[in-house]
């Protein structure tokens, strides 16, 4: 079988590496470039040039990359930001094909266009991949080429976790922090003038061994290689747990003073995660539990948590904690609870979460370790944990190994040892006791969170994604030359657009006189709803533009001329329809990944309670339906205290064929909006919409 090279195989399993500016000065960057490719046992040949040595590390040194005997894969520069423009033309003169660079790329006295500026211009004109600049380099461990100027632990192939990071520290913190994770590569991307993350991400899942991958990121440089990336891996079955930072405007803020790149509004990237099994975390210690658990167990089974505990008040704890997180646990079967009543003392419940220690005493241990194997054996258990204390100065009893060890042994399914608190990952033996596939974990609330994890992943799988309904390509075409030229269209418009797409709208009809406006009500029926249709006018009700349940000629032909007096002549007359709650289907166009569609609770809810949920278009019903269960005050639809349930369906048909809409309009729509959307016991129905083109012009 022919083995296909990656294009960053020159960058990240270069054949020869010349380290510029090579040094013996202590804990420099020029002399950690050299170490770190010893260290990392690199097999090919290492070229260190610096006119101030003969050797270095008893490896020859040369005085300019002129006398190199041959034209090197890569390129470290450990120099100075003043030289290392010029440097770098020498690179592109040889047709060196990647380079590492470290600096921030800052000149004090540098002049318009600065040197980050011309560099990524020669970059870009040149074609040479680069690592960086202002990164930590990279670690690809399977291969022994570790580019990195910093100081580094010691690591061992193979590995089987990647970590991709856009911070150096981001990288480091766990790579140099975390023995219990094995890594087969890492890097700090740093600015990403040439290799973005999406390549980088498409690197490591063509590695055999990855069977994990974290993202520590800011921004996607690359949005549609970024989207290619996740959807490799969503084929390949390969987790990515992502912390994605830039959640409040000030962090999104930061990213662009940092590394100078746009951020996307963080509701997409929620979005874009959800619809590619992307699990998101808050910080670095849910991102090292969460890398752990799936490099040890990858997709699990069906099930829910079993948990055995030492303390009655621990167990409580986790019964908070789970509900808090909302993890499942696990409803023991009958058999399971009839087998643990005749292990345990009979003054302790065989419930789950299990509290085990009573009595104590010489049976205590085999107590512990047959509630364990009958826990696991369970038939809805997905994945055990061992939540109990640890032996005085921090170190685990050997015992609560071979706990897990022998439950395994019974019953081939995960099974963890979680310490109350932190302060585990020193200990040979629990970073052994990891490695075997028996994780050791650090405090109950990260590590619920990382099984939350495994769990979301699971069932992202389970997910339908079958493809929403097929569309009339001539209707699009149709639509498409409309909104290109066109910027704000008026309501009575935009209630044409979605009805053409099929979704229901309250019947309604323009008028611009008072005959125009008795005719239409005695079509459409009483009670009807008087709105303005002046142009301009976009928020109607906040300026007394909408008038509600009119019931007869006379009320209307009052209404009317008042609103013709304060608008103008033209209004839009519609079908007062009976109470339901409002509802909401928008669109927000990010600036990175295009439309998104927004779904959720109307009028106060959303305003007030930002009850609304995002997703990438297009999507079928029965996400439509997962996207609502989402909803904090979901209840209010299902019934609530008597109230009969609203008709869910079809508002999820509704959202369906909104979103293949979207999706099929999103190189002309800039916004749309159907609000409110009324959803009752009989159906629902549009009552009002905007819809604005791409034309800013018009």
């Amino acid at each position: 079988m022919i083995k296909l090279q990656h294009r960053l195989d020159p960058l990240l399993k270069a054949k020869s590496v010349v380290v510029i500016g090579a040094s013996e000065k202590p804990d420099s960057v020029g002399e950690w470039a050299l170490l770190n490719l010893i260290k990392g046992g690199y097999k090919g040949v290492i070229y260190p040039v610096n006119p101030s040595y003969k050797k270095i590390q008893e490896i020859p040194c040369f005085n300019s990359l002129q006398e190199l005997p041959e034209t090197p894969d890569l390129a470290i520069f450990a120099i100075g930001d003043q030289r290392l423009e010029s440097v770098f033309d020498e690179v592109v003169a040889l047709k060196i094909k990647a380079a590492v660079i470290f600096s921030s790329l800052v000149l004090d006295e540098d002049k318009k266009p600065f040197l980050k500026e011309r560099l990524q211009k020669k970059i870009s004109d040149s074609g040479v991949l680069v690592c960086g600049a202002n990164g930590m380099g990279f670690y690809n461990i399977r291969d022994h080429v570790w580019a990195c100027g910093f100081d580094s632990s010691s690591h061992y192939s193979p590995g089987n976790v990647s970590l991709i990071s856009h911070s150096g520290a981001g990288m480091s913190g766990i790579l140099d922090c975390e023995a219990r994770l094995r890594f087969n590569f890492a890097v700090s991307t740093g600015n990403e003038l040439s290799v973005t993350m999406d390549q980088y991400l498409d690197f490591v899942l063509d590695l055999p061994e990855t069977k994990v991958v974290g993202l520590f990121i800011e921004t996607a440089r690359n949005p549609d290689g970024f989207i290619s990336a996740l959807k490799k891996a969503r084929d390949k079955k390969i987790p990515i747990v992502a912390l994605k930072v830039g959640r409040t405007k000030e962090s999104a803020k930061l990213t662009l003073s940092h590394s100078g790149a746009m951020a996307g509004d963080d509701d997409t990237y929620d979005a874009i995660f959800d619809k590619y099994g992307v699990q998101r975390v808050r910080d670095m210690d849910e991102l090292a539990t969460a890398l752990i658990l799936f490099s040890e167990f990858g997709l699990i089974g069906d099930g829910g948590l079993v948990t055995l505990h030492d303390s009655g008040g621990e167990r409580q704890l986790l019964v908070d904690l789970a509900d808090e997180t909302k993890v499942p646990l696990t409803i023991l079967d009958v058999n399971t609870v009839t087998e643990l009543e005749k292990v345990i003392d009979p003054e302790l419940p065989a419930i789950n979460p299990l509290d085990v220690w009573s009595r104590g005493g010489p049976n205590a241990s085999q107590q512990f370790s047959k509630s364990a194997t009958l826990m696991l054996g369970d038939p809805d258990t997905s994945i055990a944990a061992l939540i109990l204390n640890r032996a005085p100065k921090g170190l685990i009893y050997s015992d609560y190994i071979e706990y897990m060890k022998v439950a395994k042994t019974m019953h081939d399914k995960p099974i963890i040892l979680v310490s109350s608190r932190q302060g585990t990952g020193s200990d040979d033996s629990v970073i052994d006791a990891t490695h075997a596939g028996y994780p050791i974990l650090d405090g109950v609330t990260n590590t619920l969170i990382g099984i939350k994890k495994l769990f979301l992943y699971r069932d992202f799988f389970k997910r339908d994604t079958s493809c929403p309904i097929a569309i009339d390509s001539k209707l699009v075409d149709h639509w498409q030359f409309i909104l290109r030229d066109r910027n704000v269209m008026s309501e009575n418009e935009s209630l044409e657009l979605i009805s053409d797409f099929g979704i229901p709208v309250a019947a309604h009809q323009m008028a611009t006189n008072e005959n125009e406006v008795l005719r239409a009500a005695s079509k459409i029926g009483y009670p009807v709803v008087l709105k303005t249709a002046v142009s301009g006018v976009h928020h109607k009700s906040d300026k007394n533009g909408v008038i509600l349940d009119i019931k007869s000629d006379q009320e209307l032909i009052v209404l009317y001329k008042t609103m013709k007096l304060n608008f103008g002549c033209e209004v839009l007359i519609a079908k007062m329809l009976a109470p339901g709650q409002e509802m909401i289907l928008g669109v927000r166009c990010d600036p990175q990944f295009g439309p998104i569609v927004i779904l959720g609770m109307g009028g106060i809810y959303s305003e007030l309670m930002k009850d609304i949920v995002f997703a990438v278009p297009p999507f079928n019903k029965s996400y439509a339906l997962e996207l609502l269960n989402r909803l904090k005050f979901k209840q209010s639809l299902i019934g609530y205290r008597g109230t009969q349930p609203y008709d869910i369906d079809s508002f999820c048909d509704i959202a369906e064929k909104f979103s293949s809409m979207v999706h099929l309009l999103r190189d002309v729509i800039s916004e749309l909006d159907i609000n409110p959307l009324i959803i009752n016991e009989s159906g629902c129905t549009a009552v009002d919409a905007l819809a604005v083109g791409m034309n800013k012009n018009n």
